[in-house]
């Protein structure tokens, strides 16, 4: 029976710099909202690549109670408990690096195209944002070169709007496992839709992988594949666990 359903931000709940689907997002906002009431829904929860304040904001407004995991798996809020725990991952010595890192994305891929910014706030990974999808292949080809030669520990993951360069330990699946073991979860009673290749380590552990029908095709390589897009993909994939659950 799956017990926890984990979803992604961007491209899954909502899409980057579009309002979104209120409508769509209400039903998903409801459906965890019944999992009170009915052992048959699961809980939603969240994993984004996004920096903590932005994912807490996201899971008031969705309702969500339990903990949920930001920049990647770089760190887990307790929303409960107002605890925060960070991934074992980041040691001083990773600290150190992340630092660097960042300030070598603000030398050669901030500062050299004015329409990037950085993604404020993070502490564990380094984030890079641009609505020009050229601009942010040509810097994730530029940051993968750069990482693999300098720093082994990181990898590089992108979206359509996005570059991270994130701890290798403490990507998606290290954070969902991080998450099911506090909350005494079993991976095989848990359900994750993601839509980039950050979302891939995440996707391949859990018992039941989904992507929404915007996802990017390696995704779609691991995950049942949804006929909605983003936050219809969802609801119709909270749906399928909902079903999955009745046939349990």
């Amino acid at each position: 029976m799956v017990k926890l359903f984990i979803t992604d931000l961007d491209g899954c709940i909502t899409d980057p710099f579009i309002t979104p689907d209120w409508k769509a997002f209400s039903k998903v906002r409801q459906m965890n909202l019944n999992s009170h009431f009915d052992d048959n829904i699961p809980p939603l929860t969240i994993c984004t690549g996004r920096p903590m304040p932005y994912a807490e904001a996201m899971a008031q407004i969705l309702g969500i109670r339990l903990p949920f995991l930001f920049e990647s798996g770089g760190g887990m809020y307790d929303v409960e408990k107002n605890e925060l725990t960070w991934n074992p991952a980041l040691t001083k010595e990773r600290e150190q690096e992340v630092i660097e890192i960042k300030a070598w994305a603000k030398d050669q891929l901030i500062d050299k195209n004015p329409s990037s910014i950085p993604e404020f706030t993070k502490f564990t990974d380094i984030g890079i944002i641009n609505p020009n999808s050229e601009v942010i292949y040509e810097s994730r080809d530029i940051a993968v070169e750069y990482i693999e030669a300098n720093f082994p520990h990181f990898e590089v993951h992108f979206t359509e709007v996005s570059v991270n360069i994130i701890l290798k330990k403490a990507n998606k699946g290290e954070g969902i496992k991080m998450i099911a073991g506090h909350l005494g979860y079993e991976l095989s009673e848990i359900a994750y839709i993601g839509d980039s290749s950050g979302d891939i380590p995440g996707l391949k552990i859990v018992k039941l992988p989904f992507a929404p029908s915007n996802a990017a095709i390696p995704v779609k390589d691991v995950a049942r594949v949804m006929n909605g897009k983003s936050t219809d993909g969802v609801l119709e994939a909270y749906h399928s666990i909902i079903e999955y659950n009745l046939n349990y």
